[in-house]
């Protein structure tokens, strides 16, 4: 059952925000997301939280100069996806830029896997000769990869942001605001997010020992670009610090000053970069990076973000922009099988689903998982075979399910189960072996019963309930384009009841509809749906400029639509 909802808002401190000269449907809209003090609006480099409140970042300043000073060699471990990748390329571009030493190395994650692991240092040492290592959006749960590190006299810094297990890696130092002890106002720096902040206190230390002074400093915030890119594509939660690191990276891109890869991937999405926005990073550039660690090599996209030469760019991103071509055909066919072996899921007996397919991709299963949530809205596992007798795991959730506890809960009851499990609220990732799916499947069913009740198992489409007529304009739609948008600040959804004139359908897959409200008329499209509407229909939409001949109209994008009540 899917319900539309208007979000609360309170009522006096929009009308304040409303009398400081905020335009009265934002003092709404930011009210209602609960943003009450105007200074979160700061969109300057500025109003960032000094990079001093993450704990153990002068440790990590002090070494790592010291590093430089001493010519030692640093080796970047990265994660395989757009977080990680980014992240990597702002290790690589601002460390250089201090004078360091420094490669990379990323881990194929189908013969490796995740994270730095014993099997990755001795690659490192192979391959690179590190005298130092650092993480990048991984390394927190890495105690037996920083263990063999350490055994080859080999220093590791950690640098990542998912949530530690109850032992830490010991590490020469770690950088990551939800380890224990750290006080740093936001836990939602995304790991390209804590590396920038490291390279800021690195910065700042080297100017202490006169190395650089204001003038001859490394630009860093040339690098905020990738770190824009990796925010958003990590759908970390876009509080008021990683705004300012979106804000900052969009209006560089709009300008035209981003790295050669960011504008060959801009350019290869069919995208405007002049009109860069949250969205386009999310759903164009990100998943065109992240096709190359899914289905081949991340060096691709980490090389495609690190190189100048435009030329080079152009022609990897249009490499990972037919990789992820490849990537959306296999995702369509597990898709398919999915919905076969789900033909008889019934969402009133079960909270949770679990699904394994032999001829399943393990790069793609994290997407099928997500595919399969959104439909049945149901915390969501798929598996795919990992050889040699185990299978690997990627979960989606749901809001009030935290699935790594929820994990970590099934391996406290069963603790032979699981072998590994690691990721966040929403997303999570596990091993299992293929003979222990039907006992896992019971586990995690176990905890969805215990944890969800049917309210929570209901999708609400939370909107910001109806829109005044006199707004329905482009201007109004260019005022909420300045703000970012996105996890955790979600974009304006507004809800009305509208008369259906007109509906019809296009291209055999999407509804184009004509809606009146108070005599005016409105055109509007619903994606993906064909389904026709009854004549008053209450309708979710957001409002988007559309150009068509030279004209810009303005057009509603109905998320869902029920019969007016």
């Amino acid at each position: 059952m899917t319900r539309i909802a208007t979000r609360p808002y309170p009522f006096r401190d929009a009308e304040r925000m409303r009398q400081s000269g905020v335009h009265p449907v934002m003092a709404r809209l930011y009210a209602a997301r609960g943003l009450l003090d105007l200074r979160e609006l700061a969109s300057d480099l500025t109003a960032l939280i000094p990079p001093s409140g993450l704990l153990h970042i002068d440790v990590a300043a002090v070494f790592l100069a010291d590093a430089i000073a001493e010519k030692k060699k640093l080796v970047i471990v990265a994660d395989y996806d757009c977080d990680g990748a980014t992240a990597c390329a702002v290790a690589l571009r601002g460390l250089r830029s201090m004078g360091a030493i420094v490669d990379f190395i990323v881990p194929n994650r189908f013969e490796y896997g995740y994270g730095l692991t014993p099997e990755i240092v001795a690659l490192a040492v192979r391959e690179k000769s590190p005298d130092i290592i650092i993480t990048v959006d991984n390394g927190i749960a890495s105690i037996d990869g920083v263990a063999e590190a350490n055994r080859r006299g080999i220093d590791v810094v950690v640098t990542d942001h998912h949530l530690p297990a109850d032992t830490l890696p010991k590490a020469r130092v770690i950088v990551n605001p939800n380890q224990p002890d750290c006080g740093f106002p936001s836990k939602n720096l995304a790991g390209v997010g804590v590396m920038f902040y490291v390279l800021l206190a690195l910065r700042a230390e080297m100017r202490k020992r006169g190395i650089f002074d204001a003038q001859s400093q490394p630009k860093l915030d040339a690098l905020l670009d990738l770190v824009a890119l990796g925010t958003v594509a990590d759908v970390v939660k876009l509080d008021a610090n990683n705004r300012i690191l979106v804000a900052q990276g969009l209006k560089r891109m709009r300008a035209g000053r981003m790295h050669a890869g960011v504008a060959a991937l801009f350019r290869a999405a069919g995208r405007e970069a002049r009109r860069a926005s949250p969205f386009d990073l999310g759903f164009a550039l990100g998943p065109r990076l992240n096709a190359a660690g899914r289905l081949s090599d991340m060096s691709l996209g980490i090389e495609c973000l690190t190189t100048d030469d435009e030329g080079r760019a152009w022609a990897i991103a249009q490499q990972l922009d037919e990789i992820n071509r490849e990537r959306r055909t296999i995702e369509a066919d597990m898709q398919d099988t999915a919905l076969l072996l789900l033909e008889n899921f019934n969402p009133q007996d079960k909270t949770t689903i679990s699904v394994f397919d032999a001829s399943w991709h393990q790069g793609v299963i994290g997407i099928v998982a997500s595919r399969l949530k959104d439909k049945f809205y149901r915390p969501t596992i798929t598996f795919a075979d990992a050889g040699d007798g185990w299978i690997k795991g990627s979960g989606r959730s749901i809001a009030g399910f935290h699935l790594r506890d929820a994990l970590d809960l099934v391996s406290k009851h069963a603790p032979t189960l699981i072998d590994k499990f690691g990721g966040h609220a929403m997303a999570a990732g596990l091993t299992i072996r293929a003979d222990a799916l039907d006992a896992f499947t019971q586990a995690f069913e176990a905890v969805g019963k215990n944890w969800l009740n049917q309210h929570q198992l209901e999708r609400v489409i939370e909107t910001d309930g109806p829109l005044e007529s006199a707004y329905f304009t482009t201007q109004f739609i260019e005022l909420m384009e300045e703000q970012v948008w996105g996890q955790g600040f979600a974009p304006p959804l507004f809800c009305d009841e509208f008369r259906v004139v007109n509906q019809r359908i296009l291209k055999e897959r999407h509804l184009k509809l004509t809606l009146e409200k108070d005599g005016v008329t409105y055109d509007a499209i619903w994606f993906g749906h064909i389904d026709s509407l009854p004549a008053r229909a209450k309708v979710a939409y957001r409002l988007d400029a559309n150009e068509f001949n030279g004209r810009t109209r303005v057009q509603l994008l109905v998320e869902h639509a029920e019969a007016a009540g």
